[in-house]
Formats: C-alpha cells, structure tokens, sequence
C-alpha cells in the first residue's frame, strides 16, 4: 500500500472536488489522478528506474504537486529543489542526491542548464504522454510501502545537504493519525505556508489527499504584506492552516487581524521553533475559538512526534510542554548514560516507531551516528532516531523543550540555555521577535533583536528574570528577522554577522 491509494480513494470518491489551487489555478482529484498518471507513464517509459531519486525545480504551484505524484506512480522519489535558492546550493544538492532526472517546470535556472549531467525533462512533455494504466497497474503491483517516497535536503553541519529519505510506510503511518487527533475530514481548506521542500508541507499534502479535503497554496508575497494575508485566508475560506512559528509571529507582530479575522479560521497548528507566548496569545486573543496546537517533532521522523493542544491560559514567560505523542509513535528522553530523565533533569529526545525515516541518502555515516539501536532495548533490532533537542521533565509532570544540544554553552562559569534568554526576550512589552547567540572568539552573549526599545530598556526587564550572567553582552538591533527558507530564524545569517 503505497500513498498513491490516497489520491485513487479521493479521485473515486470525490472527483471533481478542487484539490489544490494556487493563486492562478485549481485542479480537482480527478485531473490530479489524470496528469500524474500521465506523468508517471513517461516517466517509467523516459527513465526506467526504480526506487531512484527525480528531482523536481518547484515552484509554489498546482504543477509541483503533479510532478511528486506522477514521480511517486513511476515508483520512484521525488527530490524537491526550490528554485529560488542560490545556484550554487541547487548543484550541490544534485551532486550530493545523483538524480537519474529532473523534472523542470520551465523555470530551470540558466545557469544549471549544460553544467549538470542529468536529463532535464520538461512537465509539459511529460504531462502530454497519454496514460497507461495497464503500465502503471503493473508497477504498482510490485510497489513495497517500505519504498521511498521524497528525500528532503536539510542544512549539514559540514555544509553539504543531508537528504531525508522518508518511504510510503512513513507517511501512512502518521497521516491517519494526524488527521484523526484533530478530526481534520473533507471539509478542510488548508493554508499551505510551508515550501514544498520543508516537511511541514507534508502535513498539508497528505492530509488533504487522505480526507479529500482542499488545499490552498499561499503566494510567499503575502507573508510580507499582512492585510493580503488575511484577506487571502478569509476569500479562500482557509479553516486550517499547519505553519511554522515564524509566520505566525509575522502576523502577530504587525496585528495583522487588527482589522479583519478569517472567518472560517478554527484550527491553528505550529511547529519549528518554540513559540514566544506573547505572539500565541495574540492569536488566540484574535481566535477565541479556534483550536491551537503545539507541534514537535524534526524531519527524519516524518513531521511530528509529540502534540499539545493549548487548553488553558499561559503568561508571558511561560513555556508551552511538547504535549504526548501521537499513536504508533515510541517518545524517549534519555540522559547522557541512555537512561530515562527523572523530574528535574534535561535528556535528549529521541523517537522510535515505524514514523522513523529511512536515513540520510549516500550518507551512511551520518546515518549511522543518528539512527541508532534503542539502547534501552537489547533483545532484538529496535531504530531509533536521535533528535539532537533536549527536553526537561518539570514537577508538573510535562516535558519542555530545552534547546538544542548544540546551543548549550559554558558561560561565566555557568550553563546556559540560550532559548531561556530567548524566552524572557520576547516577553518584554514591545518585543517584536529576539534570537540568542553566543560568539565564542569573544566569549559573549549576543541578543539580536526586532524592537522600538533601546539596549538599556532591554536590560532593565531582563533583570526582573534573568541573572546578571544571563543577561546578553552586546546587543543587536535590526529592522526585520532574518528568516531561512523553511520558515525558521535564520541563525546562520545572524552568525555571519557576527564575523563582519
């Protein structure tokens, strides 16, 4: 069973329901299952591989998401690149993933064409090949759910993009449950934020191909001008929308809904980075109604591990807890000996289940380091990923998210949280958004931040919290956050700026 039988079941069921549309174009499930057939047909005549990676140059159209299906019916992988990221950064994520193709749009930068050797193939050409479904039937019939379905190429500590492999088994393991935890059905119309190279939209894709629901694509241009944001979720009827903090806080900080609320907006779903609970109350303040939800949970495990629906009120400073896994998902906070944290201590999180993905593609090392053996079982084969983030289990009996290992540091003696200075950061009135680093050649603490306020009157709040330890050395005022393509602070930007 492979995650092809999503968009057949919805096809059948309701055919000539809009699917997707984009700000140009709409496309129902009966014309999706048409042109992925079709694309998927030239596709096994044109390549004749299977199980190999194609790549798609994306862009935030009805088109791409035809391109995935009909690669997914050749029963090969999509590899979704962006097109609007650097050239130099495209080359290296089809070096480092070998696609046996690629699928253009008719947006493949100049610059790529002759200087890679790899077939480019035009949707256009691919989409005019007429469908064989006695073909299609048949490599369906030897399809494994534990085959491939996308690869998506995350950021590398080394600066080589690691790609995620993630199967059909994967999705369909966690799609169901997804839906069912927030009784998504038919009548949803998701506000798709996330790229379709960030595994947020993976929420959004499937969900709307398994309930038979809509999904809307949401131009990038809106998310720098709030009233056309808001509109654009009020016209389109959005009812649920699976973002990345980030883009929530964009909305909050300008009081987007100052003037208009979406009126079909009831479900609000977040993840990526802990969300500042000054932004989250603005929202709800906005949305008295609607339903909010703390997700968590990194790429390599299929989108999200751990979920807490906000059903109460929370302060400023407060920190929302990861909440509980979801079904067929194994959740484990382990301390440096590999042993369970008790109340009062901090252990990385770590996740076992068939959510996990299949590692990262030609990389077994980092394979290797990452996807390891439970070590909390030793009787037979047991994969579990560790996530690299840290949680603390707290006297209430929840766990909160900490920081990632990698953003602990040694300061003045002490260890420090950098998200703790974050947190107190953007509880300060008039706070827009605040981001912690620690420059290490100077041994200080540096805040950059969003605000009308000074450094002085930032001090004088952190006091009130922080102690003297904590409080940031130098201070960084900026007009606007800088932002990664995924939707997160862009903390890499923020260190480069450190070394100018």
């Amino acid at each position: 069973m492979t995650i092809i039988e999503y968009l057949k079941n919805s096809a059948q069921r309701v055919p000539d329901k809009v699917a997707f549309s984009d700000q140009e174009k709409e496309i129902t499930f009966a014309q999706l299952d048409e042109q992925a057939s079709c694309i998927g047909t030239a596709l096994i005549k044109k390549v004749n591989t299977v199980n190999e990676p194609i790549a798609v140059i994306i862009d935030r159209n009805v088109e791409s998401i035809s391109a995935f299906m009909g690669i997914a019916m050749s029963r090969n992988f999509y590899v979704p690149i962006d097109v609007s990221q650097p050239i130099q950064r495209i080359k290296t994520i089809l070096e480092q993933m070998q696609p046996v193709a690629i699928v253009s749009l008719g947006n493949v930068p100049e610059a790529l064409i002759g200087t890679v050797d790899v077939p480019i193939l035009e949707y256009a050409d691919l989409l005019a090949c007429e469908a064989d479904n006695a073909l299609l039937e048949k490599v369906r019939e030897n399809c494994l759910d534990t085959d491939p379905l996308y690869a998506i190429c995350t950021s590398g500590s080394t600066g080589v993009p690691k790609g995620v492999l993630i199967s059909h088994r994967c999705v369909r393991d966690f799609i169901p449950v997804f839906c069912e935890t927030f009784s998504f059905d038919e009548n949803e119309v998701f506000g798709n934020q996330a790229p379709f190279d960030f595994d947020v939209s993976v929420k959004d894709i499937y969900s709307t191909l398994y309930c038979g629901a809509s999904m809307h694509i949401i131009p990038k241009v809106c998310f720098s001008m709030p009233k056309l944001l808001v509109n654009t979720l009020d016209e389109r009827k959005i009812t649920t929308i699976v973002w990345a903090v980030s883009a929530l806080c964009i909305v909050a900080g300008v009081n987007a809904f100052k003037n208009k609320v979406p009126g079909a907006l009831k479900k609000v779903l977040f993840s990526g980075e802990v969300m500042p609970i000054k932004m989250l109350n603005v929202w709800r303040t906005y949305l008295p109604d609607a339903m909010f939800v703390n997700l968590y949970g990194p790429t390599e495990i299929t989108c999200n591990c751990l979920y807490y629906i906000i059903d109460r009120e929370f302060g400023n400073t407060d920190k929302l807890p990861l909440g509980v896994p979801f079904k067929n998902e194994g959740v484990l906070f382990l301390n440096d000996k590999n042993e369970p944290i008790s109340v009062g201590e901090t252990g990385e999180i770590c996740v076992v289940g068939t959510c996990v993905g299949l590692g990262y593609y030609r990389n077994p090392e980092k394979t290797a380091a990452a996807f390891v053996q439970n070590p909390l079982n030793d009787r037979y084969p047991e994969r579990m990923y560790r996530t690299g983030d840290l949680a603390e289990l707290t006297e209430d009996g929840e766990y909160y998210f900490a920081a990632r290992k990698d953003f602990q540091i040694k300061h003045m003696g002490h260890r420090i949280e950098l998200e703790e200075i974050e947190t107190y950061m953007n509880a300060i009135d008039g706070m827009v958004r605040a981001c912690c680093l620690f420059d290490h050649e100077k041994n200080k603490i540096v805040a950059f931040y969003v605000s009308d306020l000074d450094q002085t009157q930032i001090i004088e709040a952190l006091k009130a919290d922080l102690p003297k330890y904590m409080i940031p050395n130098i201070f960084k005022k900026l007009d606007t956050m800088p932002i990664s393509k995924n939707g997160k602070i862009d903390r890499q930007q923020l260190r480069d700026a450190l070394k100018q």
